[in-house]
């Protein structure tokens, strides 16, 4: 089955802007195979084997995803699909809605969305990629945008059950997530649009990372970057101690003067601030499909402006830019 995924992908992308692809990808996807023999791997592909067969009466992507509704499906086959869902908790990004199901995931990924869509390039038609996509959230809001190819890139084995999962009810082919890390991305050079939300922070080299993301976009293509950032000038980089919001892999947080300051030194142009807001606590929170800690714990109980470390509270940024 798992193989399934990636064949069709690679036959997708034969006659596409992104076929020079395929003189990597299926080693790289056949050794990261081979290294799945071990752990929840072979427990999370039967039960996506478990997953019923449904007929979602309608699909919505544009200001919502959602894939049929209850009156599809039986209660007992709506309580059957929940009740595998659940096995691939935490549910981080989302929220979904599947055929009467609510999964409602610890962050409210519709609101990030809601502050991106308005500041970019319509992606009609356009090959579009998702660098550290998570569970693919916003890959099917961009599909809801009419892409024509959306792809998601994550290493996380979770995350790409998930999305498996979500596919599941509506096997759309144009839209694929693959296992891989961007560091295993060659330099496509192919992409019209480069999505980014929520990475920069965890990359130990911030530059070569922006490096990495330019490298897939065509000339004249579009990067959105989403993430971390601190108030200051164009020399304002603030680098917190062992954790920061109980996050142990918070590298650099600079402030957007500076990270357009980046941008620039990499090489993009028409850099443009579209938006800066304060993460709220309904934005990010526990839910029963993610019931561990979430925002409200990271943060000084008696000071919401700052994190339990001290540090100044997550303030994030969009910033688009052109390759």
């Amino acid at each position: 089955m798992a193989v399934n995924w990636f064949n069709d992908f690679y036959k997708h992308i034969a006659d596409s802007p992104l076929s020079h692809w395929l003189e990597v990808l299926p080693a790289q996807i056949a050794t990261w195979q081979k290294e799945q023999l071990h752990g929840d791997f072979t427990k999370w592909v039967k039960l996506l084997h478990k997953l019923p067969t449904t007929e979602p009466s309608s699909i919505e992507l544009k200001d919502t995803v959602k894939f049929g509704v209850s009156s599809d499906i039986s209660e007992y086959t709506q309580k059957q699909i929940i009740g595998l869902l659940k096995q691939f908790t935490p549910w981080r990004k989302g929220p979904f809605h599947l055929h009467g199901i609510h999964v409602d995931t610890e962050w409210r990924s519709d609101w990030k969305w809601n502050r991106v869509q308005p500041h970019i390039h319509s992606l009609k038609d356009r090959y579009v990629l998702d660098v550290g996509c998570g569970s693919g959230y916003h890959m099917w809001r961009m599909l809801g945008e009419h892409a024509k190819m959306v792809v998601g890139a994550d290493p996380s084995q979770l995350f790409l059950m998930q999305f498996q999962a979500i596919k599941h009810f509506n096997p759309d082919p144009r839209i694929h997530l693959l296992p891989i890390g961007v560091e295993q991305l060659p330099e496509l050079k192919a992409f019209d649009t480069v999505f980014s939300m929520g990475v920069l922070y965890h990359r130990r080299s911030p530059i070569d990372f922006l490096y990495q993301l330019k490298n897939q976009l065509r000339k004249g293509g579009e990067l959105v970057l989403e993430t971390l950032v601190v108030e200051g000038d164009e020399q304002t980089v603030f680098m917190p101690g062992e954790r920061y919001a109980q996050m142990r892999n918070v590298w650099y947080l600079p402030s957007t003067a500076a990270l357009t300051l980046w941008l620039r030194r990499v090489g993009f142009k028409n850099i443009r601030v579209v938006d800066v807001a304060s993460t709220a606590l309904q934005e990010q929170r526990t839910t029963e499909w993610m019931d561990s800690q979430s925002l409200v714990d990271f943060l000084d109980p008696n000071d919401h402006s700052k994190t339990i470390e001290g540090y100044p509270a997550p303030l994030r940024a969009v910033l688009v830019a052109e390759c």
